[in-house]
């Protein structure tokens, strides 16, 4: 090998130890950084950043809210038609609020950078679609009150109180059909939305009573007790609807449990035949995830006829935990069969998880009402599907994603537990 020339060798040596140490501090200089954007300081300011963000999301979900009840109220007074503003308003807070919760749902597993960049997106759009609503709100009200009187719509409130007076009935009745036939843990959230119900109708009458006065004295400003009634008739209307909610789950379980108790069986023993076909290790697997199902299938039905709900709830849980022990064992056709079957307890059990959360999550913050979304928009796809495999698998995780949402609602009001009593 024919040597090198000392000053080839005088001017490599430098170079590659110029070019070394650069390479060594560049790397230690990325290395820095990218440990920086991920220090505990960094991942604080991001969770920051990401609170600020959940609160403008919250802000803006309720003035979503307020104007879905005001666009109502205009609409009674413009013969059905709301303002323009006020509807473009609301279809631009719809819009951001979503894509908001789509993307703020993506920051769970975020690094900081990503998390202080979508929430600053996030806080800047919703900012500006407050802005929005804000603006068609005020211009609204002052036409208001250039062009409709007081009167006028405390009279118009009067009558949207007693149409739902009318339609609400007697609320005790529901409760009462229910309790005769069934445990307290099943009719307690119809017996809570009863109450409310009633609660907020009497206030609204007490409030308008006020309004009235008020409007017949031309020095003062009846807005401000009319403003409460709507709001509690809004509370009313809610709580009647939840109430015909809770007693029709109810009672659509009990229908249809009997059914589901024997579809259950029905998988199992299709289940069983398909371990005979799989290896002995897999089929001594499935066999204890199978007498596992039918003890606990057992175990549900003495209690079946009191409680329903709970009932198909666990029916639905113990066909996933099913599915999940049989795999790809199964043809297409069977797959297929099993999701057509478990797919009404499923979508019923979806239901009652969201009607729960729905009540939870009121005043909640941005993360159980993201979760609520989500479960929205799964319940949504899975009636929608025509596939009942797809049908099943989205009712199943709108159903994950009520769970959650109430549970981190249920979290928050346990460390900041609510002023109202009817809130809980």
């Amino acid at each position: 090998m024919i040597p090198l020339p000392d000053t080839v060798l005088a001017w490599v040596i430098p170079a590659v130890v110029v070019f070394g140490v650069t390479a060594a501090a560049v790397a230690v200089a990325v290395w820095s950084v990218r440990r920086a954007r991920r220090s505990p300081r960094a991942r604080a300011r991001a969770e920051a950043d990401r609170t600020r963000a959940g609160s403008a999301l919250v802000r803006l979900d309720d003035a979503v809210g307020e104007l879905d009840l005001e666009v109502g109220l205009s609409g009674a007074l413009y013969d059905g038609e709301a303002p323009a503003a006020l509807r473009r308003a609301r279809m631009i807070a719809q819009h951001v609020r979503d894509e908001s919760f789509e993307s703020f749902r993506g920051l769970d597993d975020a690094d900081p950078d990503e998390v202080r960049r979508v929430s600053a997106r996030i806080r800047s759009r919703t900012e500006e679609a407050l802005g929005v609503v804000a603006g068609a709100r005020a211009a609204h009200d002052e036409w208001m009150r250039a062009h409709r009187s007081a009167v006028t719509q405390v009279d118009a409130a009067g009558a949207r109180l007693e149409r739902l007076r009318t339609e609400l009935g007697d609320p005790g009745a529901l409760v009462a059909d229910l309790s005769g036939r069934f445990d307290e843990t099943e009719w307690q959230q119809a017996a809570v939305a009863a109450r409310t119900a009633s609660t907020a109708l009497t206030s609204a009458q007490q409030h308008l009573g006020a309004a009235r006065s008020l409007a017949a004295d031309p020095t003062r400003s009846a807005f401000p007790e009319l403003a409460v009634a709507e709001r509690e008739l809004r509370r009313a209307a809610s709580s009647a609807r939840a109430l015909e909610e809770a007693h029709r789950l109810v009672t659509d379980a009990a229908l249809a449990m009997p059914q589901e108790i024997d579809a259950t069986r029905a998988a199992v023993a299709q289940a069983m035949r398909v371990r005979d076909d799989l290896e002995p290790a897999d089929a001594e697997r499935l066999g204890r995830e199978l007498r596992a199902v039918t003890e606990e299938l057992d175990r549900l039905i003495p209690l079946a006829a009191r409680r329903p709900t709970a009932t198909v709830e666990a029916i639905a849980r113990l066909r996933a935990r099913l599915d999940l022990a049989l795999g790809d064992a199964r043809t297409a056709q069977q797959r297929l069969r099993g999701a057509r079957t478990a797919l009404p307890g499923t979508l019923a059990s979806a239901r009652g998880a969201l009607a729960r959360a729905e009540l939870a999550v009121a005043g909640a913050g941005a993360d159980a009402r993201v979760r609520l979304d989500a479960a929205q928009r799964e319940l949504a796809a899975a009636r929608r599907s025509d596939d009942p495999v797809e049908a099943l698998d989205a009712a199943r995780r709108a159903q994950r994603h009520a769970e959650d949402a109430q549970a981190l609602a249920d979290y928050a009001r346990l460390k900041t537990p609510p002023a109202d009593p009817l809130a809980r």
